[in-house]
Formats: structure tokens, sequence, C-alpha cells
């Protein structure tokens, strides 16, 4: 094998490895610590030791047990470099007791739910404990995770910064707290892994490196969190409904890779197996009687399952859905939402009216389903150049090459 090969195969192996398992090793190497930052830069420097060392020796047996020792040895290096008393001097002992047995582990436990539920803790801002999962966890950039929450870069990255600082300054244990602490860290948590869903899923054709396989994780983590709280039903609400959509993946695109959205899907596409785990899940959530959020949300998704039953859109039930979530959430990607359900139900006229109301909100501006929900409603009432305008500006927004050839498809279509 060429050394081009080799170094092709090594960075193949360490992509895979950071796939499958960088949130379980940032939550191994910081549990000692507490040191959020420390742990991140660590496996950082791991992961570029693995990239000069592997072509050279072969990728090793287990990668993710290689990366761990290496980043265990980065920390305790660090660690006695600014000893300062006992403390550290025993943090010092445990990394290098650890660092003993790690090469003789089976596995990598896993400790993702331990370090969100950490993230989550009450001294932490509100609004910075998700996204502060979201980039230890799940290892999303300040970028993408000011993408989900509609806020600028600069202003998260800043946020995360300081809330990583405070876990170190507090000591606050990164571990799964009391069985009593649960319900009110729960919120966070969940949020988390719906906005690592999300990520995953608009990347439809994994063509992204940033996002690919968050779908996956988000439902490993959803599964996760529904076996410690079996009787939480916004858990099983959330997992219902990203099992929903997932089983609509494969439909999504043709056999050209083009995208297809959910009105031009074909039903005997989805996965049947998906949405009858899904449907079991709701009814469990459904059984306790207490909506919430992710509830309502996989109501929408098992509303638009109807078609694959009943061959036509059930959308009286989804604008119901939406209205009853809007109320709740305040969200504008909800109200979005809405407005596209009420232009199935009003028509066109009704559903600009709606997205008139929020088209204030800043954080719409560089979202591009705003635009080409707006363009498409705009073509239905025969606005052809307003509509051809909404769909350019939604066509600079997107990263998705298919669904930039859909826009475009869609702006020609309008002469």
């Amino acid at each position: 094998m060429t050394s081009d090969a080799r170094a092709v195969e090594a960075r193949v192996a360490a992509e895979a490895a950071a796939r499958r398992s960088y949130g379980k090793l940032v939550a191994l190497l910081a549990a000692h610590t507490r040191d959020l930052a420390g742990a991140e830069d660590a496996l950082s420097e791991a992961f570029a030791s693995a990239l000069a060392d592997w072509p050279k020796h072969g990728c090793p047996a287990r990668p993710e047990a290689w990366l761990l020792t290496v980043a265990r040895r980065k920390l305790v290096d660090v660690s006695r470099k600014r000893a300062r008393g006992e403390a550290v001097a025993a943090q010092i002992l445990r990394l290098g007791d650890e660092l003993d047995r790690a090469p003789d582990a089976p596995e990598i436990p896993d400790e993702r739910l331990a370090l969100m539920f950490a993230c989550a803790h009450p001294a932490l801002d509100a609004g910075i404990r998700a996204p502060l999962m979201l980039q230890v966890v799940v290892g999303l950039d300040a970028a993408a995770i000011a993408s989900a929450f509609l806020v600028a870069p600069a202003a998260m990255g800043q946020r995360l910064v300081r809330a990583k600082q405070k876990i170190r300054r507090a000591g606050i244990p990164l571990r799964v707290p009391e069985r009593a602490e649960l319900a009110a860290r729960l919120e966070a948590v969940l949020e988390a892994i719906y906005a690592a869903f999300a990520e995953g899923w608009a990347d439809a054709a994994g063509a992204d490196v940033a996002r690919r396989e968050l779908a996956d994780e988000g439902i490993d983590l959803g599964r996760l969190v529904v076996e410690l709280l079996p009787g939480e039903p916004e858990a099983l609400g959330l997992l219902a409904m990203m099992l929903y959509a997932e089983a609509r993946r494969a439909a999504r695109r043709d056999a050209n890779g083009e995208y297809v959205p959910l009105d031009a899907q074909d039903p005997a596409r989805w996965d049947a197996a998906l949405i009858d785990e899904a449907e079991a899940l709701l009814h469990a959530a459904s059984a306790h009687g207490a909506i919430g959020r992710y509830q309502l949300e996989a109501a929408l998704q098992s509303a638009h399952v109807h078609r694959r039953r009943a061959g036509v859109a059930n959308w009286a039930e989804v604008l119901a859905l939406y209205d009853a979530l809007l109320a709740l959430s305040g969200s504008p990607v909800v109200a979005l939402n809405r407005a596209v359900a009420l232009g199935e139900v009003k028509g066109p006229e009704a559903a600009l009216l709606a997205l008139d109301e929020i088209g204030a909100d800043r954080r719409l501006v560089e979202y591009q389903p705003y635009w080409a929900a707006r363009a498409q409603l705009l073509a239905r009432t025969g606005a052809r150049d307003e509509a051809r305008r909404a769909y350019s500006l939604a066509l600079g927004l997107e990263r998705d090459a298919a669904v930039q050839r859909f826009l475009q498809d869609r702006r020609e279509a309008l002469g």
C-alpha cells in the first residue's frame, strides 16, 4: 500500500471513530477533571496524533481505545505542568490509573447521558444547556449550533466558552444526577437530542461530513433516555417523532438522487417497521395523559403517515396539531409550518397572511424554508415575479445541491 493510500485509510478510520464515539470519549475524559475544554483539546490532539501515526504503523484494531489512551496521556501531561496542591495531584493519579487500564478495556463505556445531564445543571443558564450538549457530546461546532438555534455564531461561541469555564470553576459533577433531579433537567436533554436529529435530518444525502450520521446519533441518544426513564411521556414522544421521520428517509431522494418533497413521496418506500415502532411509542406516551411538545411533534408525523394508509393527506388534522404546538411553543419554525398547512386547508392567500405576521421575526430572514414556502404560496396566487424573488433568496440560503436543483426548477417553471 502506498503512503498516500495509508494516509487516506487513516483519515477514514479517524473520521469513523469520531462519528461513532466523539461524545463517549469526551465524556470519559472529562469525568474526573470536569474540564470540558481540556478534554476536547486533548481529544483533538489525539486525533492529530492518529493522523500522523496510523499511516506509518497501521490503523489500530480498536481506534477508540487508542485515541482514549493518547488523550489521557495528554491530560496527564497538562495536569502535571499546572499541578497545584493535593487536589490536582489526586487527579493525576486517577488519570494515571485509568491510563493503565485503558488498553485492556473491551469497549468504551457510554457516558454520554451523564455528560448531557451534567450540562443541564441548574447552575448553568437555561439557554446554553442544550447548545453545550450539542458541542461536547455530539461534536457540532459553534456555527452549526448557532444555525440550529437561529442566533449569531460569535455570540454562541462566547456563551459556550463561558459555560465550560463555569463547569470547571463550580466543580459541577459530570454524572447522571439522582432520580429526583432528572425531571428538572430532562427538557434541555431532549431539546439537544431534537436539535442533533434535526441537523442530521436536514442533510438527506449524507453529503455534509459535519452532519453525517447525526440523525442516527439522535435516535441512539433518544433510546438511551427512554431506557433510563421509560415512564417519561415526552422522552417517548421524541423517540417516536424521530422514528416517524427516519422512516421516510429513503423516499426523500429518487433513483437519480434528486430531492422529493413530502407531498410527492411514494409512501410505499416508507419504512413500515419504524412506523410501527413509532406508533407504539406514541400510544405509550399518550397513556400518561400529559401532552407535551414532543408528543405533538410525533402526532404530526403520525398524521402525515395517514397518507400511507388512506391514500390522501390529512391536512385538517395536521393544521389542528400545529395550532396546539404553536400555542405551546411559540416557535417561529412551528408558525411557518402551520402557515404551510393552512395553505392546504384554506388556500394560499390565508397562508401568506399568516407568513406576513411572522415575517418580521429576524430569525427567519436567513431561514431557507421560510422563503421556499413563501415562493410556493406566491406562485399559487399567480404572483410570479415575487415568487421568483423568493425562490432566489431560498436558493442562496440552501447548501444541499439536490434541494438547490429542486428550487431552481421551481423558479424556472415560473418563466
